[in-house]
């Protein structure tokens, strides 16, 4: 079992030292990947329901955090690492034009050498669609699309793609992620999520379920996958995780490969999973 550091971009703040030093020690301490969560703007005001929290509601002091961006905070963490996966957990796919989140993505994926895993996510907050000028209706018909004209500019020298909500003639679409296929992890804990996992990604990633709905959720990814005449093997299982060791043992159980671990500062993230690392995953030493 592999780990991530989560919310890295929140615990680290915007500050060029803070986040190069915790990437560095996240690297140092064995991490697979460091990830960093993407929320444009936070209304002062919403309705929408929170679906990681039993009251609906995002923790408090959250909506003020520094949500830097993603992707800037990545490429940061790029420049001071040399291994470690840099992973967005998510990106709110259906809020960025997908032309430019081709480019974005890409030249993040060149300038770390292949090392960039991509999460998405439709996104649960209305108020911040409408904040941006996006339909909230459709946004997961909407994100199937943007997948689907990611690969096309990703993979065509003269790319183009025709459909309900991305249109354009042949484009030149520079430069070429390193990878020859930027992994694609699917977040969501919906039966529509698992569909998306299962036909368009690699991974689904539904964060916090009971370890009998993880199961049953992947079970129903590698159906679509099935269906979509994929091979329903190479769907893998992430979800996050406190690092308990009983509920650790749980998820290999049913069959989750990587889990990601809250952010701490740099200078407590030996002491917290530095053995845990040792004990679980067998590949951080090499």
């Amino acid at each position: 079992m592999k780990f991530g550091l989560m919310s890295a971009n929140l615990m680290a703040n915007v500050e060029g030292v803070a986040a190069g030093e915790l990437a560095r020690a996240a690297e140092e301490v064995g991490f697979h990947s460091i990830w960093a969560v993407e929320h444009s703007v936070v209304p002062v005001e919403y309705t929408s329901t929170y679906p990681y929290d039993e009251g609906g509601r995002l923790f408090k002091g959250a909506s003020q955090l520094d949500h830097s961006d993603p992707l800037i905070w990545l490429a940061f963490a790029a420049a001071v690492t040399t291994k470690i996966r840099l992973a967005t957990g998510i990106l709110i796919l259906p809020q960025r034009n997908p032309l430019i989140a081709a480019k974005e993505i890409a030249s993040l994926d060149r300038l770390s050498n292949g090392r960039l895993d991509l999460g998405i996510g439709v996104g649960w907050l209305r108020e911040e669609f409408e904040a941006l000028g996006v339909p909230f209706e459709a946004r997961g018909a909407r994100t199937d699309e943007y997948l689907r004209a990611l690969r096309v500019l990703w993979s065509e020298t003269e790319a183009e793609y025709h459909g309900d909500f991305v249109d354009f003639a042949p484009v030149y679409c520079q430069p070429k992620p390193t990878q020859s296929s930027i992994p694609i992890l699917v977040g969501g804990h919906s039966d529509r999520a698992a569909r998306r996992a299962g036909e368009l990604g690699d991974v689904f990633f539904p964060a916090e379920r009971p370890v009998e709905t993880l199961a049953s959720l992947h079970s129903a990814a590698k159906r679509y996958a099935e269906d979509a005449g994929r091979d329903p093997s190479t769907i893998e299982l992430w979800t996050s995780s406190t690092g308990d060791r009983e509920h650790l043992e749980q998820l290999i159980e049913v069959g989750v490969t990587q889990v990601m671990v809250p952010a701490r500062p740099p200078e407590r993230l030996e002491d917290r999973y530095a053995q845990l690392i040792v004990d679980y995953d067998s590949e951080a030493s090499l």
